[in-house]
C-alpha cells in the first residue's frame, strides 16, 4: 500500500474543522488591521533563499528541498529552484517585482504550505503549514517606526485569545543593526575560541562562518557553554536601544505581558532590531507557536527598494495543537441542521428540490435515498449528527407539508413548505 511520504500527513474530518475555525478567525484579525491577502509560488528560485534568509542558516544549508529544472524551454533548464521553507522572502520579492507601493499597499498575509527537510517530530512536519503576516513599505508610511512593531504584537496576541489559546508567552528581544551585530559576532568569535572545541560540529563551523548562529544549537550538551556567551544588548547602538525600549512602552500602555529573552536571535539572518517569540506549554520542550522579527534591510538585499519592514509566521500545524488542550474538532464542527429523507419511488426529486431551498438560507443539509428504510435513515441522522430529520414521501408532497423531527427531544411536528427554513432556524 503506497503511504504518505515521511514528515508528511493528511488532515482528515472532523480536524479540518479546527483547521477552518482558526483561519477563519485568522482572515478576521487581520482585516480588522488592514492586512490583505497574498498568494505566491509554492516554489521559488533558490537565490530568493539564499539571500534571503541566509547561506549560513540551518533552512538553507540542510533543510530546502532543491532540484534542478529540466524544462524543455532552454531558458528553465539549470535554474536551480526550491520549494519554499518560508514565505517572508517570497512575499518580499512579490512586493519588488509588482512594485505594490505604487498601489498604497504594505500590509500583507498568506496561508499556505512551506517545506523543510528536517527530523519529523510532535508538531513538526516536512510539509507544514504557516500563516505569514508582513508590514513592508517606504519609511515614509512609517513601517519603520516602533509603531508597527508593537501593532504586530498586539495583533498576535488578539488572535491567539480570539482562538483560544490564552496561556501563551510573549519572548521579546532586539538583535540591533548590522553594525551592532557586526560588534557582536566579533565578541562571539573571541569568547567561543577556547571553548568551541567542545561544542557540536555544527557549532564549530558556524563559530567560524556566522556565530550569531550558535545560539539555534539545540543540542543539550552546547547549553552550559551558550549560556555563558555574551549578549546582543551590550551591543546595541543608541538609534536601536531607543527603537527597542519604544516598543516596549508601547506594548506596556497596550497591557501586552512580554518576558525579555537577550539569547533570542530566530534562525533567520535578514532580522534586524526587535525579535520575537510565542510559546506555548503544551508543545513541550519545542514549545514556540510563532516567531519573527523586523527586516529593515531585506528588500535592498534582493535587490529592491528600501523598504523597512516586519513580519511574523505561525506555525498552524503547531497552533492548532497547542488549541486541542482547550478545545476539539467536534466542538467547532458544524454538523447537519437537517437529514432529508425521501421514502418512496420518486421522493429524490422532491428532496432535491427540498434541499436545495433549505440551502439558499444557509442550512447545512444531507440528502438520504429513497431506497432507504425508514429505520435506516433515522441511523444515518443520528450517526451523523443532524439536529432535525425531514420526512419527504407522497403524502407529504400532496400536501405540501412536511414531517419535522427534533432528534435530540423526539418532538415531531408537520410544517408547511415555506415555513420549514424559518421554523430550522428557530430552533
Amino acid at each position: 500500500m503506497i503511504k504518505s511520504p515521511r514528515g508528511t500527513r493528511d488532515l482528515l474530518p472532523p480536524d479540518t474543522a479546527l483547521w477552518n475555525f482558526v483561519e477563519a478567525a485568522v482572515r478576521d484579525v487581520f482585516r480588522a488591521y488592514n492586512f490583505h491577502e497574498i498568494r505566491t509560488p509554492i516554489f521559488e528560485s533558490t537565490e530568493l533563499f539564499a539571500r534571503g534568509v541566509g547561506e549560513e542558516t540551518d533552512i538553507v544549508s540542510k533543510e530546502m528541498f532543491t532540484w534542478e529544472d529540466r524544462g524543455r524551454a532552454e531558458s528553465d533548464r539549470g535554474q536551480s529552484l526550491t520549494l519554499r521553507p518560508e514565505n517572508t522572502a517570497g512575499i518580499v520579492r512579490a512586493y519588488i517585482e509588482h512594485k505594490l507601493w505604487e498601489r498604497g499597499l504594505n500590509k500583507f498575509f498568506s496561508i499556505g504550505p512551506m517545506f523543510r527537510r528536517e527530523r519529523p517530530q510532535k508538531g513538526r512536519y516536512r510539509q507544514f503549514y504557516q500563516i505569514d503576516a508582513e508590514v513592508i513599505g517606504p519609511a515614509t508610511a512609517g513601517s519603520q517606526s516602533p509603531v508597527r512593531d508593537a501593532e504586530i504584537l498586539e495583533l498576535l496576541a488578539t488572535l491567539l485569545d480570539r482562538v483560544g489559546i490564552t496561556k501563551w508567552t510573549l519572548e521579546l528581544n532586539s538583535v540591533g543593526c548590522p553594525a551592532d551585530r557586526a560588534k557582536f559576532n566579533e565578541a562571539l568569535r573571541q569568547a567561543l575560541a577556547p571553548v568551541v572545541g567542545k561544542m557540536c560540529a555544527d557549532c564549530q563551523r558556524r563559530a567560524v562562518t556566522n556565530p550569531l548562529r550558535v545560539f539555534d544549537c539545540k543540542v543539550p550538551e552546547d547549553q552550559p557553554i551558550i549560556s555563558t556567551l555574551p549578549t546582543i544588548t551590550q551591543f546595541l547602538d543608541e538609534a536601536c536601544r531607543t527603537h527597542y525600549e519604544e516598543v516596549k512602552q508601547i506594548l506596556n500602555a497596550v497591557q501586552i505581558p512580554y518576558q525579555e529573552n537577550p539569547r533570542l536571535v530566530r534562525g533567520l539572518d535578514y532580522y534586524q532590531k526587535t525579535t520575537f517569540e510565542f510559546t506555548h506549554g503544551a508543545l513541550g520542550a519545542q514549545n514556540a507557536i510563532l516567531g519573527g522579527g523586523r527586516y529593515d534591510g531585506l528588500s535592498e538585499a534582493l535587490g529592491g527598494p528600501a523598504a523597512p519592514g516586519i513580519g511574523f509566521a505561525i506555525g498552524e500545524d503547531r497552533l492548532v495543537l497547542s488549541l486541542t488542550e482547550t478545545a476539539s474538532a467536534e466542538s467547532v464542527l458544524r454538523k447537519p441542521d437537517v437529514y432529508i429523507a425521501p421514502l418512496g419511488a420518486g421522493m429524490n426529486r422532491e428532496a432535491a428540490r427540498l434541499a436545495r431551498e433549505l440551502r439558499r438560507h444557509d442550512l447545512v443539509v444531507d440528502l438520504g435515498d429513497e431506497s432507504f428504510r425508514i429505520k435506516k435513515s433515522f441511523e444515518a441522522a443520528d450517526k451523523m449528527g443532524a439536529r432535525y430529520i425531514l420526512i419527504v414521501g407522497e403524502n407529504e408532497v400532496a400536501a405540501d407539508a412536511f414531517a419535522l423531527k427534533h432528534l435530540a427531544s423526539g418532538e415531531q411536528v408537520t410544517v408547511p413548505r415555506a415555513e420549514l427554513a424559518q421554523r430550522i432556524l428557530q430552533k
